[in-house]
């Protein structure tokens, strides 16, 4: 299938209706006499095996986990609620999922954890002193308002349960590309240095990686924009005719599209600079890359993970969906995706599953004490080491913009698939 192909069934998909909000069923819980399977739809990134086994010996239930690249999990998402009971992946497709009709409002009343959530989802910031970021911080989008919208005054019912987050950046290979200084030296703008051209590669998802081309181009000086978060047509024309001379020049090695093949382009000397996630940059280094998780001077992408139920999901299905969400801030699941990088809402109640070593490491950006695992059970952190950006607190102080769609979404997807097709 051509990626015109797949842009036209996306764009198609949005025009579903709006489904019904299915009614909260309060029944006990019968797992233990029936046991329920919940359908999951993801990433590779949470959807992880070790998660499932756990979820489904702790809840008794049965987890089918379906992980797919990011733009096909939305398009499936937003196309076929019927599909999927629960659904993973970024804050930035809620506004497409909702205006679809695909996922229905969560009961804050049936989230357990809720008042140990942190102050980032409620009010887009850690610290007051924070830079909250252009574009849709998650406070913007969380709650569901009496009209239909979303929007960050308080209700008791919310788009989406927040779970992991994290800032991205880019990735670049120390073998290659001299290493640079966290805040200081370290710039979106590598990404498009003629230095590296024909060793780069970009994320395929055009509500991300529009975003990381968006900031390299303005750190390059190429061009400006007035709101980054949000650009104008005639930005989004400026900046694609930038990326289409680079790509006609031969600068991109690819567009990866899950976080295997991203790891696949850095091991495979494919690239030596990339967009990130976490957990790609902890697995090459587990295969032993030097792999250097750039804190640009610019500023991080930032991105919040979403937890959605389904607006097709009900009676004992919806239960089971509800019992997940909950499991997902009991503790457990934050301890292990802090082993890959990720940050949990509700940090507190995953401390105590996590040794000194590992949360100094991970949250307080100390130097590491002993060698650490990633999540794959490979050694990810030798003794000494510190994250790449500091803290929890550092790195979310620093955030350029957040994973967004903006009004112009619908233009710039055209322009995005123009890239690809080039």
């Amino acid at each position: 299938m051509t990626f015109k192909q797949n842009r036209r069934q996306f764009l198609n998909s949005l025009t579903v209706g709006a489904a019904t909000t299915a009614l909260a069923v309060k029944a006990p819980y019968v797992f233990a006499k029936k046991r329920i399977t919940l359908r999951v739809l993801g990433t590779h990134v949470t959807l992880q095996e070790e998660l499932k086994q756990k979820a489904m010996q702790e809840l008794g239930i049965n987890l089918v986990f379906r992980p797919m690249g990011s733009a096909a999990v939305l398009q499936k998402a937003a196309s076929d609620p019927e599909s999927f009971d629960l659904y993973e992946q970024w804050s930035d497709s809620i506004n497409v999922l909702w205006q679809a009709g695909a996922i229905q409002p969560i009961e804050i009343e049936r989230l357990t954890y809720w008042d140990e959530i942190n102050s980032l989802t409620k009010t887009g910031k850690l610290t007051p002193e924070a830079k909250i970021g252009a574009g849709d911080s998650p406070n913007k989008i969380l709650y569901a308002q009496s009209d239909g919208s979303l929007g960050s005054k308080p209700t008791n019912k919310i788009s989406f349960m927040p779970y992991v987050h994290n800032v991205d950046s880019f990735g670049y290979n120390t073998n290659y590309i001299a290493q640079g200084e966290a805040y200081k030296t370290e710039s979106w703008g590598w990404l498009l240095d003629d230095a590296n051209k024909g060793r780069v590669a970009l994320i395929n998802a055009p509500t991300i990686g529009i975003f990381d081309a968006a900031l390299a181009a303005q750190a390059q000086g190429l061009m400006k924009f007035k709101d980054i978060g949000n650009m104008s047509i005639a930005e989004i024309d400026q900046l694609f005719d930038i990326l289409l001379q680079k790509k006609q020049a031969g600068h991109f090695a690819g567009f990866w599209t899950s976080v295997p093949q991203s790891v696949d382009f850095m091991t495979s000397n494919r690239v030596h600079i990339q967009s990130m996630f976490s957990p790609g940059v902890s697995a090459c280094r587990g295969k032993g890359l030097p792999i250097v998780y750039a804190a640009p001077k610019e500023g991080y992408r930032a991105w919040h993970g979403v937890m959605c139920l389904s607006s097709k999901a009900q009676g004992l299905a919806k239960d089971a969906a509800y019992e997940y969400m909950n499991w997902w801030l009991s503790g457990y699941p934050g301890a292990f995706i802090a082993r890959q990088g990720y940050y949990i809402s509700n940090p507190q109640r995953s401390r105590p599953l996590m040794s000194k070593a590992e949360w100094d490491y991970w949250y307080e950006g100390k130097a590491a004490s002993s060698e650490l695992k990633g999540t794959d059970g490979k050694i990810s952190v030798i003794p000494g080491q510190i994250r790449d950006g500091g803290s929890y607190t550092k790195r979310f102080s620093n955030i350029a913009v957040w994973n967004t769609v903006m009004d112009n979404y619908d233009y710039s997807l055209d322009r995005w698939f123009e890239l690809l097709n080039a």
